[in-house]
């Protein structure tokens, strides 16, 4: 998907509006703006804007707080208008006052709430902008919102949980690579200077391999920098184009000990995500091909979009997901149920609570063994280092107290 700043004249008010859009080229963006009843007049690529966009991103919390204030003060019966307006006098997000205030002015000129947001795809994604068209439509907007902060909420608390699980590995492996290039740059090399100057000490194997090492580092800490960072640029620039994305995302699906947990993930996000829209009355062609753009992985997406055209021929959704590898098989036997029992919308939230509680315990089961595993390497690495270290000492004495 790519950003592409656009300047249209609203076919319903004739007034013009330069605002931003997400499409894979410029022909989808140009298609996506008449469907929102829009002439689009110029269609440009914004520019990467990097790391602009990642500091004024907006955090998870405020957009929950932002549904649940809106969604109280719409059921409260307070007009549209006046509610976002109120909402935007609350909000403490410097980043998501100027988009509310959009807002307010796109729908009074006429747009709906729900094509207003979608102008800010940055912010409002496609689940969310669906969910408003469904309420708007069925008169159940307080509904809409509320759900949308539920599911928000229950988003942000898995990423939290993956979060919490990876800082304490990461501070661990941060502070073990801080340890050993200090024993690398400034202890081995005194040892070296101090057995320099005595005539006919030869020191271990492993003490010069280390040496060796350490004066890598010293003469060509620059290059390893600029070798690392570089790497790091090249490896994200490459993912984010189609066969990298291919690749990685296939990798987090079968890499050993985090396939599981990415596939709970993902189940755990088609189901919530679906429980959402279908309880709101979104038709299920449409929920399908929205859920599909929040998994956040293409191989699952395309099996979502598979059985979308599936159901579109007359099948049943879950004979389109059974069988197919990217689903577990829990999934397409609950769906069935659900279809039998006409209570699909439930049926998916349970999964949905069931894969997100498998998701925790997977983490605290990854938690349990990484830590073993850590304190394994950082004492392997120490003991290799001390020996660097006091193994030409232990060689001395013994040569002195021959020589006495």
């Amino acid at each position: 998907m790519q950003s592409f700043t656009y300047t249209a004249r609203n076919l319903r008010t004739g007034e013009k509006i330069t605002a931003d859009v997400e499409a894979e080229n410029e022909a989808a963006a140009a298609r996506l703006l008449t469907e929102r009843g829009l002439a689009p007049l110029e269609i440009v690529p914004k520019k990467d804007e990097g790391l602009r966009l990642l500091f004024n991103r907006i955090p998870a919390k405020h957009m929950v707080i932002f549904s649940r204030q809106l969604s109280t003060l719409v059921n409260s019966g307070l007009p549209l208008v006046q509610s976002l307006d109120a909402v935007r006098g609350q909000t403490s997000n410097k980043q998501l006052k100027p988009i509310i205030a959009k807002i307010i002015n796109d729908v009074e000129a006429g747009s709906s709430l729900a094509e207003a947001m979608a102008a800010h795809p940055k912010v409002f994604s496609d689940v969310y902008t669906s969910l408003i068209a469904a309420g708007e439509a069925s008169g159940t907007l307080d509904v809409s919102l509320e759900r949308l902060a539920n599911q928000q909420e229950k988003d942000a608390e898995i990423v939290a949980r993956l979060r919490g699980a990876m800082l304490y590995p990461f501070l661990v492996i941060i502070v073990l690579v801080g340890v050993v290039v200090f024993l690398m740059t400034s202890v081995l090399p005194q040892v070296e200077s101090l057995y320099a100057g005595l005539p006919g000490v030869e020191l271990p194997v492993i003490t010069k391999l280390l040496l060796a090492l350490s004066h890598f580092l010293l003469k060509f800490w620059w290059l390893i920098i600029l070798a690392f960072g570089g790497g790091i640029f090249l490896l994200v620039r490459w993912v984010r184009t189609r066969p990298g994305r291919l690749f990685y995302d296939q990798f987090k699906l079968r890499a050993w000990g985090i396939g599981p947990l990415f596939m709970k993930l993902y189940m755990s996000r088609f189901a919530r995500v679906s429980s959402t829209l279908v309880a709101s009355g979104v038709p299920l062609i449409q929920v399908l091909n929205t859920t599909s753009k929040s998994i956040g992985n293409v191989h699952v997406e395309a099996a979502i979009l598979r059985a979308a055209e599936e159901v579109k021929g007359g099948k049943a959704l879950s004979e389109s997901l059974a069988g197919d590898k990217h689903f577990l098989e829990l999934v397409p036997n609950m769906v069935h149920t659900g279809e039998q029992s006409g209570s699909l919308d439930a049926m998916l939230g349970k999964l949905a609570d069931y894969y997100e509680k498998e998701v925790d315990n997977q983490i605290k089961s990854i938690a349990t063994v990484i830590e073993p595993v850590l304190m394994i390497t950082v004492g392997i690495i120490a003991l290799i280092i001390v020996a660097a270290v006091l193994l030409p000492i232990y060689s001395l004495a013994g040569k002195n107290f021959v020589k006495i």
